[in-house]
């Protein structure tokens, strides 16, 4: 199947049939939502309530389990008090529905699931001031830590080999590094790719298994106002790039994705870093990756972006955020070097956790 002929484009008509045939309401309001490979639309029906249709891509939703779990996973970790999104029954009491669609390139089938609408704003358009960036860290770790206690039937289709979101496919990018041809940044992400491979890869065995949420990314971070004047999280979304990983990896994902609107980049590291060892204390081996796995996840994210827009260029606004930024703060981070910015990160998480 063609990449592009992937993701679902169904009409705001279609979206309407399809929720009052699957679940039994009447929208009376629908607009779409950004999103990445697949289609979500934020659903108001007459009956009360706020909901958001996630239609995945064709390509994922072939992979029934992957869905079971990442839909499991969600309710697990609600259950225990974290602000995740759960899934309505369908009238038939499923929670999920396959469904048949044309969207303009011949019927193909797409699954559908109506999530609960999470209240706030992503903490991409807030000042995330240090409180913040803590607990981000803290509810990262802490989310990691509780996905090690998930059971189910098909856990083992989170080892998703050769899963090119994942931090251990850094190296799979190489062939695609020729997409960045004349971009001053290409060199810096080819040095990192470099390193990736002589000074991470081979200490893996050193870093602690874990489940990962994937992309705990800066548009997948719900806040709210608090009564400190300051926000506090309201949500975490987007669990499709779950995958069996390690913890330093969803550490240093989020940080790089909290760097990104903040005024003061360089300084984002150590609150978040000093909110997740309040949960799990990093090993030698992991504090001495981080750097460099922040780096990677930022060549991941160009790169990425980059082929994406090759795939669907009526896209590029939404799927160049990142790079908008990016850029600049890879080749910030790379031109400080790793002594450098491991000192700024590791001396403010000391004197950040010393104040808690």
């Amino acid at each position: 199947m063609s990449a592009n002929h992937s993701k679902p484009n169904l009409s705001l008509p279609q979206v309407s049939e399809m929720v009052k045939r699957l679940f039994g309401l009447t929208p009376s309001q629908i607009r779409p939502l950004p999103s990445y490979d697949d289609q979500n639309f934020y659903v108001v029906p007459a009956e009360g309530g706020e909901y958001v249709l996630k239609v995945m891509n064709a390509a994922d939703s072939k992979n029934l389990a992957l869905m079971e779990v990442q839909t499991h996973a969600m309710a697990f970790l609600h259950q225990r008090g974290l602000p995740t999104q759960t899934v309505l029954p369908t009238t038939e009491g499923q929670l999920m529905s396959l469904e048949e669609i044309d969207c303009g390139f011949g019927c193909q089938k797409y699954l559908v699931r109506l999530l609960t609408y999470l209240p706030g704003t992503t903490i991409s358009k807030v000042v995330a001031s240090p409180q913040l960036l803590y607990e981000v860290g803290k509810t990262a770790a802490t989310m990691d830590k509780f996905l090690q206690e998930l059971e189910h039937p098909h856990l083992s289709v989170l080892q998703r080999e050769k899963f090119i979101s994942s931090l251990s496919s850094i190296p799979l990018l190489e062939p695609l590094v020729c997409l960045m041809d004349g971009e001053p940044v290409q060199e810096a992400v080819k040095s990192v790719i470099q390193q990736y491979k002589t000074s991470v890869a081979p200490k893996c065995s050193s870093f602690r298994k874990c489940i990962n949420h994937g992309d705990f990314n800066d548009l997948n971070v719900l806040v709210q106002p608090d009564k400190t004047n300051g926000h506090s999280i309201s949500g975490i979304i987007d669990f499709g790039d779950m995958n069996s990983g390690y913890y330093i990896y969803e550490l240093a994902i989020t940080i790089m994705y909290m760097m990104l609107e903040h005024p003061e980049p360089t300084q984002v590291g150590g609150p978040v870093l000093a909110g997740w060892e309040s949960v799990i204390p990093l090993n030698e081996a992991e504090k001495d990756a981080l750097y460099l796995l922040v780096l990677s996840r930022f060549c991941q994210s160009l790169v990425l972006a980059r082929r994406a827009v090759s795939l669907h260029p009526e896209n590029e606004e939404y799927l160049m955020i990142t790079a908008k930024t990016g850029i600049g703060l890879l080749l910030q981070l790379w031109k400080l070097g790793k002594e450098e910015v491991e000192r700024i990160w590791f001396q403010s998480a000391a004197q950040y956790a010393e104040r808690k």
